[in-house]
C-alpha cells in the first residue's frame, strides 16, 4: 500500500514539474522543493528515467527543433510552425532546468552540453525570426499613414509629391505642435510575437543577444526619424567650426527634434518595450536604454557643444533657445530615464543644462568686456546716439523677454536639488525686484554710462557733450520705460536718470545761451542813460553769437522729437523775452530813428524761426 502511495506521489510530482517547465514562471523545479523534504525523492524520480529514456527525450527535442532551425523559410510565416517551435524550445528550455542539478554526473553532463548547444542554436534562429518579424511588421504597418499614432490629425495636401513621382524626393518631418501624441511603430500582432521570442531568449539566459537584436532595428528607426527632422550627426568639434548663421538653422532643427524626441520619439519606444518585454522589467530598461542611449547623446553633445562654445553676445537668444529646451523638457528626462541604465543619461542632461546656464551668464560676461573695451573715437556727429548705445539697449531689450529664464540662471540657489523646483518656471525668489539679474542688468546700465562719459569728453565744446549726453540718456531711459527692463531696474533708477538728462539740460542752456543772455542784460535800476553807442554794440555782440550758434547747432542733433521741442521751448521762453525787452530800451533811445537799421538785423519772428531750425542734424538716428 505505501509504495503504490509513493509511486502515486511520484507520478504526480513528475507531472506537476512537466507542467511548471513550461510556463513562464521563474518557481523552483518542484522535485527540488520535494527533494527539501526528503532527499530519496529526487532518487526516486530521476531513476525512473533510465539513460536510454533521457537520450530519447533529447533526441526527440532535437529533430523537432533542428527540422525548424534548418528551413529557409521564416517560422512565423506559419502559425502552427511558430507555435510548435516555441513548445519545442519550451521543452528544451525545462530539460535543461530539470537536469542541470544533476550535472555532477558525467553522463547527465554530456547530455546537458548537447542539450545547451542545441539551446544555443535555437536561440540564434530566434534571434533571426525576431528581427524578420520587426522588419515586415514595420514595413506593413506604414508610419507615413498616421494609423500608427494615437491624437495626431494628418491633412490632405494637394501639392504632397509622393515616393514613387520621384526617386529623389527626401521626406522632411512636418511641424509638430501637439505632442500628446504615441506612435504604435509595430501592429498589435507582431509585438505579441516578439514578446513571445523575447520570452524564451530572456527565461534561456540570452538577454544580451534578445536586447542587442531589439536594439539594432529600433535604433535605426530613431536615426531615420532624426534625419527627417533635418538633424544631422554632429561631433562637438564640427558643431564648434560651424559658421554662426549655419549654427543658428542647426539649433532651430534640433530644438523641433529633442522636443519630438524627448515627448514623443522616447516615450513611445518606452511603450513599445515594455509590451515586448512584458513580464522581465530589467530586460525592459535595459533594452530601452540600448535603443536610446546613442541618439540621446546625439542630441546632449549638441546642446554641449553650445554650451563651451564661443560666448559672443550675438550667441545669447539661440543658447537661450537651447537652455529653455533642455529646462522645459527635464520632466521627460527624469520620467524616462529614471532606471539603473538610465539614471546617467539623467545626470548628464542635468549637468548640460547647468553649462548652458553657465554659457549665459559668460555672454553678459562678455558684454560688460565688450562696453568697457569700446575705444573712444571719432565723436558721433551732432552729438547723437551713440551706435553702441543702441546696441546695448536694444540687446537688454531684446534679451529681458526672457526674464524668467534669467532670472533663473542668475540665481545662485537654482537647481534641480529643491524638493519644490518647478522646471519650466524656475524659483519663486527669482522675481524679486533685488534679483541676480536686476543687480547685473545695474552694472551693465554702469558700465555703459561710465563709458559714454569717456566719449562726450572727445567733443571741444562742452554744450556739445551735454546734448551727447542728454540724447544717449533720454535714449537709455525710453529704452527702459515699459518693459521688462524697466521693472528689473525699478522706478528710482528711472527717476535717477530723467534727473540726469535735466542736468545735461540746464549744462547745456548755462553753456551756450547764458552769454547770449548775458549780453542783452541791461541794468533796470541804474538812474544814468544808456549810451546809444553802448547798446549798438551790445546788438552787434549778440548777432555775432546768435549767429554762431544757430550755424553750429543747426546740425547738432536732438534725437527724441519730444525733447527736442521742449529744448527749443526753453530756449524761445528765456531768449524772446530777453530780446524783445533789449529792442525796447534801444527803441527808447532818441537817436534810434537815424541807426536802428543798422544795428537791428532779427525781428522776433526771425530769432523764432531760426531756433525753429535748431538740431536738424542727422547724427545718431532714432532706432
Amino acid at each position: 500500500m505505501a509504495d503504490n502511495g509513493e509511486e502515486k506521489l511520484i507520478a504526480i510530482a513528475r507531472q506537476i514539474a512537466k507542467s511548471l517547465g513550461r510556463t513562464e514562471t521563474m518557481t523552483d523545479d518542484i522535485i527540488k522543493i520535494f527533494s527539501n523534504f526528503d532527499g530519496r525523492l529526487r532518487e526516486k524520480l530521476t531513476e525512473k528515467l533510465s539513460e536510454d529514456d533521457v537520450e530519447r527525450i533529447l533526441n526527440s527535442l532535437d529533430r523537432q527543433i533542428s527540422s525548424f532551425i534548418s528551413s529557409d523559410r521564416p517560422i512565423w510565416s506559419n502559425s502552427a510552425d511558430s507555435s510548435a517551435f516555441l513548445d519545442s524550445v519550451d521543452q528544451l528550455i525545462a530539460f535543461i532546468r530539470d537536469w542541470t542539478p544533476l550535472a555532477d554526473d558525467k553522463n547527465i553532463s554530456s547530455y546537458l552540453d548537447r542539450a545547451e548547444d542545441l539551446l544555443q542554436q535555437s536561440m540564434f534562429r530566434l534571434e533571426d525570426e525576431f528581427r524578420i518579424l520587426a522588419e515586415r511588421g514595420a514595413d506593413s504597418f506604414d508610419l507615413a499613414r498616421g494609423d500608427s499614432a494615437h491624437h495626431q490629425d494628418y491633412s490632405d495636401d494637394e501639392d504632397d509629391v509622393s515616393l514613387e513621382d520621384d526617386d529623389n524626393f527626401i521626406p522632411v518631418a512636418q511641424q509638430v505642435t501637439d505632442y500628446d501624441i504615441i506612435i504604435d511603430a509595430l501592429p498589435a500582432g507582431t509585438i505579441g510575437d516578439l514578446h513571445d521570442i523575447a520570452k524564451r531568449m530572456v527565461v534561456a539566459g540570452y538577454v544580451k543577444e534578445c536586447s542587442h537584436v531589439y536594439s539594432t532595428y529600433r535604433r535605426e528607426f530613431l536615426e531615420e526619424s532624426f534625419s527627417r527632422l533635418g538633424l544631422q550627426k554632429l561631433s562637438i568639434d564640427e558643431v564648434q567650426k560651424m559658421q554662426w548663421a549655419q549654427l543658428e538653422d542647426e539649433i532651430e532643427k534640433w530644438v523641433k527634434a529633442i522636443n519630438v524626441a524627448l515627448r514623443i520619439l522616447f516615450p513611445s519606444e518606452r511603450r513599445l518595450c515594455d509590451r515586448i518585454f512584458l513580464g522581465f522589467s530589467s530586460a525592459a530598461d535595459f533594452s530601452f536604454m540600448e535603443v536610446c542611449r546613442g541618439s540621446t547623446i546625439q542630441l546632449l553633445n549638441f546642446a554641449d557643444a553650445v554650451a563651451i562654445g564661443s560666448r559672443a553676445p550675438e550667441r545669447l537668444f539661440k543658447v537661450l533657445d537651447v537652455y529653455e529646451s533642455v529646462r522645459d523638457l527635464m520632466p521627460e528626462f527624469e520620467l524616462i530615464f529614471s532606471d539603473q541604465y538610465g539614471i546617467i543619461l539623467r545626470n548628464e542632461a542635468i549637468t548640460i543644462w547647468k553649462r548652458l546656464g553657465e554659457a549665459i551668464r559668460g555672454v553678459f560676461m562678455e558684454l560688460e568686456n565688450l562696453i568697457r573695451r569700446d575705444p573712444a573715437k571719432a565723436a558721433v556727429p551732432g552729438g547723437g546716439v551713440h551706435p553702441m548705445t543702441r546696441y546695448v539697449m536694444n540687446y537688454l531689450r531684446a534679451a529681458c523677454r526672457s526674464r524668467r529664464t534669467l532670472e533663473q540662471i542668475f540665481e545662485e540657489s537654482v537647481g534641480p536639488q529643491s524638493g519644490n523646483f518647478d522646471y519650466r518656471k524656475g524659483d519663486n525668489r527669482a522675481l524679486s525686484s533685488s534679483s541676480s539679474l536686476a543687480v547685473r542688468m545695474e552694472w551693465i546700465m554702469e558700465f555703459l554710462e561710465s563709458n559714454l562719459e569717456a566719449k562726450s569728453k572727445i567733443y571741444r565744446d562742452n554744450t556739445l557733450s551735454s546734448v551727447f549726453m542728454m540724447n544717449n540718456s533720454r535714449y537709455i531711459v525710453q529704452k527702459v520705460k515699459d518693459n521688462d527692463l524697466g521693472t528689473l531696474l525699478g522706478d528710482d533708477w528711472t527717476r535717477k536718470h530723467e534727473a540726469k538728462i535735466k542736468q545735461y539740460h540746464v549744462n547745456y542752456q548755462r553753456g551756450t545761451w547764458s552769454k547770449v543772455l548775458a549780453v542783452l542784460k541791461i541794468d533796470s535800476n541804474s538812474l544814468s542813460p544808456v549810451a546809444p553807442k553802448s547798446l549798438g554794440d551790445k546788438l552787434k555782440l549778440f548777432n555775432t553769437y546768435f549767429e554762431g550758434i544757430c550755424n553750429a547747432q543747426s546740425t547738432w542733433v536732438i534725437v527724441d522729437d519730444h525733447l527736442g521741442e521742449e529744448l527749443r521751448a526753453s530756449i524761445r521762453g528765456s531768449l524772446i523775452p530777453a530780446y524783445q525787452n533789449f529792442i525796447g530800451r534801444l527803441q527808447a533811445v532818441v537817436d534810434f530813428g537815424k541807426n536802428g537799421d543798422r544795428y537791428i538785423r532779427y525781428s522776433t519772428e526771425d530769432i523764432e524761426a531760426h531756433i525753429r531750425v535748431l538740431f536738424q542734424g542727422s547724427g545718431g538716428g532714432r532706432r
